[in-house]
């Protein structure tokens, strides 16, 4: 299942692009890292401004327009940095091509992760419950690949990926329909669990976050042992109760969660947010190395180090 791949910035690829992934944790191969080039609040999309009416948020409202260059470049300096020690532990890393999401009142690339889900050698193209998100995918035609086009409407980081199960989340950005055409599409290999007791905002990567097979981090505010998963239930667990505390700017797209949303590297190391001391130790009980680099504004963007890539092979 191996491709040769450049690495590239520019999201410019020359030769093919293997694709395979079953699982959130075997040895990472080839990755997309996200950028915050040219990313925007959308103005005129009805499924995003209502985060104006549901938000609990009333210090700073929904902010509108270009995100402010300050942001944007600290941020690309930390996806940067982020995909060059992928690098230097020899992924094969891949940036989204560049779309102007200020004039065609977009959203951004910042969440590869949202866009598209690789299951198996399978690449799904969702349906976004946020309509002016579709265009994301543009950024990736360098891929080069037949997307398998989904029925239903949910965010690809709706799903969680554990080899012969695949949990799904049933919240504002993922639909039973979604579940459904998910059993259907792999009725016989993989068995869907649609969860709709755990939490009803939006992706699933801040609630469940599986290190390898028999081991997860799970978000103690939103899951106990009534509502667990089936395929978790003998796993190893890791309760995490509260995060330690995020800035942000003006209005916080994600919740101080985001701290738990990790990438597993392999079966041993993640990388993680640096802050979350608590979080490390237990892992390092688990002989599990961390490695923390920080991503300023994961909660201003809505993005920690699971949202900002999307693993292509594993």
């Amino acid at each position: 299942m191996r491709g040769n791949i450049v690495y590239s910035r520019s999201g410019i690829v020359t030769k093919t692009i293997a694709k395979f992934s079953s699982n959130e944790w075997t040895q990472l191969k080839t990755i997309i890292v996200g950028s915050a080039s040219k990313s925007n609040w959308p103005v005129n999309c009805p499924d995003f401004r209502r985060l104006e009416h549901t938000t609990l948020w009333k210090e700073t409202p929904v902010p509108k327009g270009p995100v402010p260059e300050w942001i944007v470049n600290e941020a690309n300096d930390d996806l940067n940095k982020l995909a060059d020690f992928l690098s230097t532990l020899g992924v094969n890393v891949l940036r989204p091509k560049e779309i102007d999401f200020v004039e065609r009142d977009g959203f951004y690339n910042y969440c590869p992760r949202d866009r598209l889900l690789v299951i198996d050698d399978v690449v799904i193209d969702p349906v976004m419950p946020t309509r002016c998100r579709q265009m994301e995918i543009e950024a990736y035609d360098f891929l080069d690949t037949n997307y398998v086009k989904a029925k239903g409407k949910f965010d690809a980081a709706n799903v969680c990926r554990l080899n012969d199960d695949l949990l799904y989340l049933v919240s504002e950005s993922g639909d039973y329909d979604g579940a459904r055409w998910l059993a259907d599409y792999f009725e016989g290999r993989k068995t869907v669990h649609a969860l709709d007791k755990l939490y009803s905002g939006v992706h699933i990567d801040s609630t469940i976050v599986p290190v390898r097979e028999g081991l997860v981090v799970l978000n103690a505010n939103r899951i106990n042992e009534d509502n667990m998963p089936d395929p978790l239930k003998s796993w190893d667990k890791i309760w995490v109760h509260e995060c330690e505390q995020q800035p942000f700017f003006q209005y916080p797209y994600a919740s101080n969660w985001i701290g738990i949303n990790f990438l597993v590297y392999d079966e041993t190391s993640i990388i993680c947010d640096p802050k979350q001391t608590w979080l490390r130790k237990q892992l390092d009980n688990y002989k599990v190395d961390s490695v923390g680099i920080d991503l300023r504004h994961s909660r201003t963007l809505g993005g920690g180090h699971h949202c900002v890539t999307l693993d292509i092979l594993r």
